[in-house]
């Protein structure tokens, strides 16, 4: 059996969900940089998502960490997030998100993903996917290279 890299093993993640975001894009930036971004999730994931406010990760080095989210109208939400080395999948019991980056020889292999948990949401996740799905994974990928040139 051959091994799956980050990127793969987050489209098995988003395919299972039925995730209405799933989306890869090569960075032509080093993969350093690029995750580099991607793992500060307090100082910059309100910069890549445009409804989150604040993103407070409690402290410790383990791989599986609590976090809260405070969306822009000041609604918390609890995470379990799990962060390594090219991987971040963060839940709630609404939201399921993750992200994964690997080395592409000079640039990075990156996908994110994102999807509603309870499955009666399932409509909405469809119409999200049909209307916006594509034009969100295009500006979050684009917020990452910049965020990222400019490290």
């Amino acid at each position: 059996m051959s091994d799956v890299d980050a990127v793969g093993r987050l489209r098995v993640v988003a395919a299972g969900l039925r995730a209405p975001l799933f989306a890869e894009a090569r960075i032509g930036l080093p993969f350093e940089r690029v995750w580099g971004v991607v793992a500060d999730l307090e100082g910059e994931l309100p910069h890549l998502i445009s409804f989150v406010r604040e993103f407070r990760v409690a402290a410790g080095d383990s791989e599986r960490k609590a976090a809260v989210a405070v969306d822009v109208v000041g609604l918390r939400g609890d995470f379990d997030v799990r962060l390594a080395p090219g991987w971040c999948l963060m839940q709630s019991r609404l939201v399921t998100m993750g992200m994964a980056a690997v080395a592409d020889g000079d640039g990075t292999l990156f996908a994110v993903c994102g999807a509603l948990r309870p499955a009666a949401l399932g409509p909405v996740q469809r119409a999200y996917r049909r209307m916006l799905g594509a034009r969100r994974a295009r500006a979050f990928f684009s917020e990452v290279e910049r965020r990222a040139a400019l490290r």
